[in-house]
C-alpha cells in the first residue's frame, strides 16, 4: 500500500509509521517539520525491519509550497491508499489568557494542515483510497471538556465537521473519509494537556490501532466520527 502520514516525528504518527514499516510491501511517505526525527524514525524503522519502504520527508504542512511536494509524490508512490492527516498542536491556556494569535495557530496546525494536504492530494486517489484526520475527544460532541484547552478543542470539532463535509463530498467518487477522535493515549500531547497524566493506552498501542483503522476502517465506515476512548462520554 501506498501511504502518506503527517505529523510522523513523534507520538502516534511515530508509532503508526513504525507499524506500516513492519510490512515491507508498503511505501510510507513520512511527513514532519523536524528532519532530526524523521532520521530517528527511519533508523527505528530499518532496525525492525531491515526491507521496509520509509521516506521521511521535511515539510511544513501551513507555510511550505506543495509544488515540490506533489511531483515527489508522484515520482516515488503513484497514486495514494491512505492519507493519515494526524499532525497537530496544542495550547494549554485559561480562555481569558487565549490569544486570537494562539486560536489562529491551533485552526492552521489541526485544520488548514490537513486541508492543505488533502485538497492537493486528493487528484492522486482514486476508489478505494481512505483518509482518516486524526480528531479528539476534545472535539467530540457531548465529551467532557477541560479547562485550558478551548483554542485547541474548537479546532478538533472544525476537523471532524470537515471530515464529515469530504465524505459527503467524495462519496461518488469511491474514496471513503473518517475521523477518529482519540482519547488519552501517552505521548508528549498528553503530557501538555494533562501534566502528570498517566494514560492506560500506550503510544504504540494506538499508532497500531490507527494503522489497522486506516487499512480496513473504510470498508465499514464513511463520514465517520469515531470516538476512541475509555471512558464515556
Amino acid at each position: 500500500m501506498n501511504i502518506i502520514i503527517t505529523g510522523a516525528s513523534s507520538g502516534i504518527g511515530f508509532e503508526t509509521a513504525l507499524e506500516f514499516a513492519l510490512d515491507s510491501k508498503n511505501k510510507i511517505v513520512c511527513i514532519a517539520r523536524s528532519a532530526e526525527k524523521l532520521r530517528k524514525l527511519l533508523e527505528i524503522a530499518k532496525g525492525l525491519n531491515p526491507d521496509c519502504t520509509l521516506l521521511p520527508v521535511e515539510f511544513d504542512l501551513v507555510n511550505d509550497s506543495y509544488e515540490g511536494l506533489i511531483p515527489f509524490l508522484k515520482q516515488h508512490l503513484g497514486t495514494i491508499d491512505i492519507l493519515i492527516n494526524n499532525a497537530g498542536s496544542l495550547i494549554n491556556k485559561p480562555f481569558l489568557e487565549t490569544t486570537e494569535e494562539d486560536l489562529t495557530a491551533m485552526l492552521e496546525s489541526n485544520v488548514l494542515s490537513h486541508f492543505k494536504m488533502t485538497r492537493y492530494t486528493l487528484p492522486l486517489m482514486q476508489k478505494g483510497s481512505h483518509i482518516v484526520n486524526i480528531g479528539s475527544m476534545g472535539g467530540y460532541q457531548g465529551s467532557v471538556k477541560f479547562a485550558g484547552l478551548s483554542a485547541y478543542s474548537a479546532s478538533k470539532g472544525a476537523l471532524h465537521t470537515l471530515t464529515e463535509c469530504l465524505a459527503t463530498e467524495l462519496s461518488e467518487t469511491g474514496i471513503k473519509v473518517n475521523c477518529l477522535a482519540l482519547g488519552s493515549a501517552q505521548t508528549e500531547m498528553l503530557e501538555t494537556a494533562f501534566p502528570g497524566y498517566e494514560s492506560p493506552v500506550l503510544a504504540f498501542e494506538m499508532g497500531k490501532y490507527v494503522a489497522d483503522f486506516a487499512k480496513t476502517g473504510h470498508k465499514f465506515y464513511n463520514g465517520k466520527i469515531l470516538p476512541v476512548a475509555l471512558n464515556t462520554p
